[in-house]
Order: C-alpha cells, then sequence, then structure tokens
C-alpha cells in the first residue's frame, strides 16, 4: 500500500488492506489515526481516568470500553470526545470497510459524527483511490473534497486557498504563538507566503510538508484583449476545475460503478434541464432557484465558482426519463467566500437505474 510518492502522509492509510472491490478495510493502524486527532489527545489536565483510557485504547484500538470507563472520564468534552470516537470505530467495524461505513452514514442522514472525523474518512477513502496519481494537481484539488477552501479572484484567475493554513498565517505569519503575539502588538506585519500550484513548482508538492499552502487556480478562461475591440478567450487545459473533475469521475465510477465524463461549462444553454446536483450547500440552492425559475440575486449568482456537465458512458445505467440527458452540477461559495464541497451528493443523488 505504500506508494514511491507518499502524499498525504497524514491520511493515516498505510498499513491498510483492501478487499476483493478494492475497498478499504478498517485497521487499528487507522483506528489509532482516528485516536491521535487532536480532540482526543492527552492534556496536562488530563485526569487518570482518560490517560487510562487513551492509552488502552491506543494498545488495543478495538478493544470494547465499558460505559464505567467512559463515565470514569472527568472532562465534559473528552468524555464525549471519546464517546464519538467509539461511535466512529464501532460503526466502522460493523461495516467491514471504510467505503460502506461512509455510504451508510450519509444515506442514514443521521449528522451524529463531527465533520472532522468524515473529512478523515473522506481523505483516507481518496488516498487510497488516488494511490497511482502523479498529478500534483488532482491531488490539490482532491483536497478540496476533505479541507475547507477558500475562494479569492486575484489578477483575473480565481483562486482555491486551504482555508485552515490562511486562517493560520493571517493570526500568526506561521510564526505560531510568537507570531501571534508580534502581529498583536504591531511588530510584525502579516506575510503569506503562497503559491500557486503549477508545472514549474509541482514537484515541491511532493516534497514540501507546508503542501497546504498552495493555491489552486480555478480559472476556466483566460481572456486577452485583441485590436478592435475583441475580446480572445482561451479554455485552460491545465485548470483546477478540469482537475478536480477527474477526481469527481473516480470517486463516483469506486463507489457507484459507472463510468461518468464531468466537464466544467460557463453556463445552463438547455431548454431541456432534467437533472441537476449541487456539490455543496449553496449550489444547491441556487441550481433549485433557476430550475424552478425562481429570481436569484447578483450576489449569489456571483458566489458560483463553476457549472459542470456530467454525461453517463452508458445511458442504461441511469433512470429512464432522464437516459442520456446531462447531469447539471454546480460548485458555489458561502457569503464569506469560504466552499465546503460535500462529495456524498453525488453518490447520493444521481439519477441511476434501480440496477445500478
Amino acid at each position: 500500500m505504500t506508494s514511491t510518492y507518499d502524499f498525504w502522509p497524514d491520511s493515516g492509510l498505510a498499513p491498510m488492506a483492501r478487499n476483493e472491490r478494492g475497498w478499504l478495510l478498517p485497521t487499528e493502524t487507522f483506528l489509532r489515526h482516528l485516536l491521535a486527532r487532536p480532540e482526543l489527545a492527552l492534556v496536562e489536565e488530563s485526569c487518570p481516568a482518560e490517560i487510562a483510557l487513551h492509552e488502552s485504547l491506543h494498545a488495543s484500538p478495538a478493544r470494547t470500553v465499558s460505559p464505567a470507563e467512559l463515565s470514569a472520564v472527568q472532562d465534559t468534552d473528552a468524555r464525549e470526545n471519546y464517546a464519538v470516537f467509539l461511535r466512529v470505530r464501532d460503526g466502522l467495524l460493523s461495516a467491514g470497510t471504510l467505503e460502506a461505513y461512509y455510504l451508510h452514514l450519509m444515506r442514514s442522514g443521521v449528522a451524529n459524527v463531527p465533520a472532522v472525523f468524515i473529512d478523515a474518512v473522506v481523505q483516507a477513502l481518496l488516498r487510497n483511490l488516488l494511490d497511482d496519481c502523479r498529478d500534483a494537481t488532482q491531488l490539490r484539488a482532491a483536497e478540496m473534497l476533505f479541507r475547507l477552501q477558500r475562494i479569492t479572484q486575484q489578477e483575473g484567475q480565481m483562486l482555491a486557498g486551504d482555508a485552515a493554513t490562511l486562517d493560520m498565517l493571517n493570526e500568526t505569519a506561521g510564526l505560531g504563538d510568537v507570531g501571534r503575539l508580534l502581529l498583536d502588538s504591531g511588530a510584525l506585519q502579516p506575510r503569506i507566503e503562497l503559491q500557486v500550484l503549477g508545472a514549474d513548482n509541482a514537484v515541491q508538492y511532493w516534497q514540501d510538508s507546508g503542501r497546504h499552502r498552495f493555491l489552486l487556480d480555478l480559472t476556466h478562461e483566460l481572456s486577452q484583449d485583441l485590436s478592435h475591440g475583441l475580446t480572445f478567450k482561451m479554455t485552460r487545459a491545465r485548470s483546477g476545475l478540469k482537475a478536480l473533475s477527474r477526481v469527481l469521475e473516480q470517486w463516483v465510477a469506486h463507489f457507484l460503478g459507472v463510468q461518468v465524463q464531468i466537464e466544467p461549462v460557463h453556463q445552463v444553454q438547455d431548454s431541456a434541464w432534467r437533472w441537476h446536483v449541487g456539490l455543496d450547500v449553496e449550489s444547491t440552492a441556487i441550481l433549485n432557484d433557476l430550475y424552478e425559475d425562481r429570481p436569484v440575486e447578483a450576489d449569489r449568482m456571483q458566489r458560483l465558482v463553476s457549472l459542470f456537465t456530467l454525461t453517463f458512458a452508458n445511458p442504461a445505467e441511469m433512470r429512464a426519463d432522464v437516459a442520456g440527458k446531462p447531469v447539471y452540477l454546480g460548485l458555489a461559495t458561502r457569503a464569506d467566500g469560504t466552499l465546503r464541497i460535500k462529495p456524498q451528493n453525488l453518490l447520493l443523488n444521481l439519477p441511476l437505474a434501480a440496477s445500478s
């Protein structure tokens, strides 16, 4: 399971076995990876019961924990965090694979697991799915499925930056608590060292422990002013939107076993628009309004990062009433400029034939 290129070493993937379908079996190593989350880390104030529980779970992550052991943890937040870990762990072991657990959790509609644990599962799933990927742009695009992004416009480019990294750099200038103190005192001006990922620096993605500092260019077209008032527009072959499309295609094929093609587009030009799926909460609402011919305010429309068309390689795998029709996808930011993709939407809302 160890790739020659060890991207995302924090995914908790290796060593992790696959079943005959290629789905991931939860190992003790992965359970320890979840146990190592900051929410479960021991601190100076940890009581003896919490220390004993943590150490015993690290030694044997799948062991049974009695209600008395859990209730003995004195700190209320710590006790709840361990209860969540045990709920996730038991769900993984019961489902048998990470994929089956994720699908069950998403299809149940019961949000009893914090996003940080779901994101950890999605990261491991993508790390497995992209194990042979050598395209840094696709890997950076895949991060959008489990890490909150902040979208900005800069010199005609639409750029996606890792929100947690941008917030940290703004708060501490990358210097931790010392940097925060210097910024607060005015002795240090914010300095954010970020790079737009491209062919010239892609090799650093594999080597750089600060890979979350790479911005992803989501610009779909480049414009060039010509003489006589003409403007030449050229679709960018290396757009991060295309890289994201390739990742989403693999995501669908891995879970649902159907081949689809996804391409970014500017607008929906289809008088017989039949089906759409928002890749996030905001785009779902916008597409619903547009489909129902409800007015959409200009500021909401401006939040659209991109639209996509999704087509099935085999129309027979679609519902009969929409077979052969494109599915339109949307991607949009929240009002604060952040973007959180919900990759489960593609698994729950495609118009699949009953047998798919």
